[in-house]
């Protein structure tokens, strides 16, 4: 894990009002490699989310560079950035954020109907995804069918199926049970050993954040500390029990 695939140069964000003027980040300096799991903990308003809009393309920074897999995001024309998002960068929110009025397989495909594949190329990488994150035979249902750890699985599922290399995680558990999310938490690990992704999640919950092989607190709009997190016996035990097959 040497080779950068995120860089952030002295990244500042600010949001501009009328009335105010809020420091989101403050000149940031930040190297992720490829396949590293980085967990991202500290107070709301501390600037985690913003930190994966400006990675993810979402949003530019006010000053400072950011740099995914060597490419300057801000000089990137708009398809150049949105195909950026699309092969490179998968995302998972808190919310599932699936489509109501789509099936499972169809919340999974959309992304990959932009993707140039054909149509058996898409079903073939829908029901990869469907199967690596354990919910293959539920395609013809609809979100509301599914519980919120299935739902969370779909939207993994949605993230991965373009094969992207980089993972985004807000918040993956919030909305989860303790043993559900913990499911999820194998699910990213997983990933990231098999498959190489470079996974960084954003979490509240030290034993969630303990999952990454590094852990940066946010403070302010600044990283306060920047560890490397040790192998827990507990997590691993957990982990072989909950193991998605």
């Amino acid at each position: 894990m040497s080779r950068p695939i995120i860089q952030l140069l002295g990244v500042t964000k600010t949001y501009e009002s009328k009335a105010t003027s809020s420091e989101a980040l403050r000149a940031l300096n930040l190297e992720i490699a490829a396949g590293e799991f980085v967990s991202l903990m500290g107070p709301s308003g501390s600037g985690k989310t913003t930190l994966l809009n400006l990675i993810a393309g979402l949003d530019m920074p006010t000053e400072g560079t950011v740099l995914v897999e060597g490419s300057d995001l801000r000089k990137l024309a708009d398809g150049e950035l949105a195909d950026l998002r699309l092969r490179t960068i998968g995302f998972v929110f808190q919310t599932f954020n699936l489509i109501p009025a789509l099936t499972v397989q169809e919340n999974v495909t959309w992304p990959l109907e932009f993707s140039g594949y054909s149509r058996a190329e898409v079903r073939r990488r829908a029901d990869h995804a469907l199967e690596r994150v354990g919910v293959l035979g539920r395609e013809s249902g609809y979100p509301a069918e599914l519980s919120g750890g299935e739902q969370q699985r779909v939207a993994i599922a949605r993230a991965i199926a373009t094969g992207p290399a980089i993972l985004l995680a807000d918040e993956p558990t919030g909305n989860l049970d303790s043993r559900t999310g913990q499911s999820i938490l194998d699910l990213l690990r997983d990933l990231n050993r098999a498959e190489g992704a470079t996974v960084v999640m954003v979490t509240h919950d030290a034993f969630a954040a303990a999952y990454g092989h590094r852990t940066l607190e946010i403070q302010d709009g600044a990283i306060v500390r920047d560890v490397r997190t040790p192998a827990s016996p507990m997590i691993a035990a957990a982990s072989s029990e909950f193991r998605f097959q």
